[in-house]
């Protein structure tokens, strides 16, 4: 499965998120862009400071980049973790939960 496959399945498992954008998919709420997929078909969540640094830690993965500069709060989702559908799916949630404590743009 591809990367923008991979991320319309768990936005589909996922009823309260939304997916963007025609030529650069992506989510957004109360604002704020959560989840993306970069011009090099790389997919990337957002989460807190706290979080972002644990993860980067627990899923041996690297910060989100994209047009070559770091995305704050993100981490990219590997290649590996697209079979996980559930943990996929976790953590886009828990990325919509994190914005939507964010104070409204």
């Amino acid at each position: 499965m591809n990367t923008l496959e991979v991320y319309e399945n768990i936005i589909a498992l996922c009823p309260r998120i939304e997916r963007k954008g025609k030529t650069v998919p992506y989510t957004s709420a109360n604002g704020h862009m959560f989840s993306f997929i970069n011009k090099d078909n790389e997919l990337g969540f957002r989460f807190s400071k706290e979080v972002q640094e644990k993860y980067l830690t627990k899923f041996d993965t690297s910060l989100f980049k994209s047009h070559n500069s770091i995305m704050k709060g993100y981490i990219l989702i590997k290649d590996d973790m697209y079979n996980n559908t559930n943990l996929l799916v976790d953590l886009l949630n828990e990325s919509y939960d994190y914005v939507m404590s964010l104070k409204s743009k």
